[in-house]
């Protein structure tokens, strides 16, 4: 049996890509499902699916920038199951450019959504867990938080930061609380779409010309969470088997 059924999971930018394809995945396994994005329209449907297929979904309306909706979406975890089992730090975006483009506003919004929404996911479930005694965070990061590549200097660095504040996570919590960093290669999702530079985006066209399924991305997080209490997987690095990167 897998470590899942019933575990009460915090999904954020679930709306679509990864975050919908693990929602889909962990209810389909007896996890109780509580979907965050900014699209409440799409969370509906994923969680009126969910619902027909037998599952436990909730959803809400998240802005992972505003710290005071993450701490409302954990609190509206517990109101309905009384518990909160794991946190999916998945909201995300990635805006590329070359630095001297100077898109200030796009790297503002990548820490804001890439950084601190993750430290913002933290700080919402972290006091709860800690009292539990148990729980997991499991925090998306990229290929790109193990490499750099042109026109991704401030993404990559936002997920270099994941990396580096999962690891510290990790050692100050060991013992009653698991840490896992997921990293994808080229995913198909809506990631790219928030591509404004017309150079960036014609080099993440011929970088996605070889992409694996949301669902792929979705079976490690699945196989993290699977695992028991005492079995923490650290990190995962999950890309197409053709990919150069």
């Amino acid at each position: 049996m897998l470590n899942v059924e019933n575990k009460v999971v915090i999904v954020t930018g679930a709306s679509s890509g990864i975050g919908e394809a693990t929602a889909r995945l962990l209810a389909k396994n007896g996890a109780k499902v509580v979907l965050g994005a900014r699209r409440t329209d799409r969370l509906k449907t994923i969680a009126k699916d969910i619902h027909a297929e037998g599952g436990i979904a909730e959803y809400k309306t998240l802005d992972v920038t505003k710290p005071e909706q993450l701490e409302e979406l954990a609190q509206f975890a517990k109101s309905k199951f009384d518990r909160i089992d794991v946190l999916i730090n998945n909201a995300g975006v990635m805006p590329l450019s070359a630095l001297d483009q100077l898109k200030v506003e796009e790297w503002d919004r990548m820490i804001d959504v890439n950084i601190k929404g993750v430290l913002y996911g933290i700080a919402a479930v972290l006091p709860m867990m800690k009292a539990q005694k148990a729980g997991q965070i499991i925090n998306l990061s990229s290929i790109g938080g193990h490499a750099v590549y042109p026109t991704a200097a401030v993404y990559c660095a936002t997920k270099f930061a994941v990396g580096a504040i999962s690891e510290g996570l990790r050692q100050e919590v060991g013992g009653d609380l698991r840490v896992t960093v997921i990293s994808p290669g080229t995913t198909e999702s809506e990631l790219a779409n928030s591509i404004s530079d017309e150079a960036a985006k014609k080099g993440m066209q011929e970088f996605r010309k070889i992409v694996i399924s949301a669902e792929a991305i979705a079976r490690s997080i699945l196989f993290a969470i699977s695992q028991p209490d005492e079995v923490d997987i650290s990190e995962i690095i999950v890309r197409p088997t053709a990919s150069p990167y």
